[in-house]
């Protein structure tokens, strides 16, 4: 009796297996007879991309470095082109300052900033006290759309300093264009900074520039060379 109990529960196990069988030899590819050996499927191994550390970037040689350098010097460069040659921009012809440096202005005379840049300058008289401008004169009013002011890269205090920009109509009569704390900063890249302010045609015709340094913001001798008035 203890025999055949014994048997019924082997006769049970055989046939749920011979049940399973079929059913996993479906699921493999290519597997065999249900009789075959049922074959193992392991998991497919990570990416080698996802194990190994990222690739570092190639070191720049002195040749990328130079070649980089003498790029950025003509980007600046055709960047002053375009903007000493524009057709609608035009340099002051006569130009007067609040003060000079070492109190050297006369009145009546160039306080260095006529014409197109050229290295002469306007050089305030305070390094840190107070406020100093300077006023251009162009020969053609316009409907002024820019002004561009040129500093020398000689110290870097100007392009930071500069808070105002005042356009002078036909009357003589000021209007402020712009005004604050300048976000400029010295470009590296040639002899010059160009502080370039743009807005919207003016309504009224301009004929004069001011522009406004305050000393204290960055203390200093600011270079001014040359400013450009642009407009039609």
């Amino acid at each position: 009796m203890k025999r055949e109990l014994l048997i019924l529960p082997a006769a049970a196990v055989l046939a749920v297996s011979a049940c399973k069988k079929p059913a996993e030899s479906r699921a493999a590819d290519g597997a065999g007879t249900a009789g075959a050996p049922r074959s193992t499927v392991s998991a497919a191994p990570p990416a080698a991309a996802t194990d190994a550390e990222p690739t570092a970037a190639a070191k720049a040689t002195p040749q990328d470095a130079d070649r980089a350098k003498r790029q950025a010097k003509l980007d600046f460069a055709t960047m002053e082109d375009g903007y000493i040659n524009d057709s609608n921009g035009q340099w002051a012809t006569t130009a007067k300052a609040s003060s000079a440096y070492g109190n050297s202005y006369k009145p009546g005379t160039d306080p260095g900033v006529c014409g197109a840049p050229d290295g002469k300058h306007w050089t305030n008289h305070s390094p840190d006290i107070g406020f100093e401008w300077v006023e251009l004169s162009y020969d053609r009013p316009v409907s002024a759309t820019e002004v561009r002011v040129v500093f020398d890269n000689d110290t870097p205090h100007g392009v930071r300093a500069i808070n105002k920009i005042e356009l002078i109509d036909n009357d003589g009569q000021t209007h402020s264009v712009w005004s604050g704390l300048s976000d400029a900063v010295e470009d590296k890249r040639g002899g010059r900074t160009w502080f370039v302010r743009k807005f919207e045609s003016t309504p009224y015709l301009a004929k004069g520039v001011r522009v406004t340094i305050a000393n204290a913001v960055d203390s200093g001798y600011k270079y001014v060379d040359a400013v450009q008035l642009v407009g039609k």
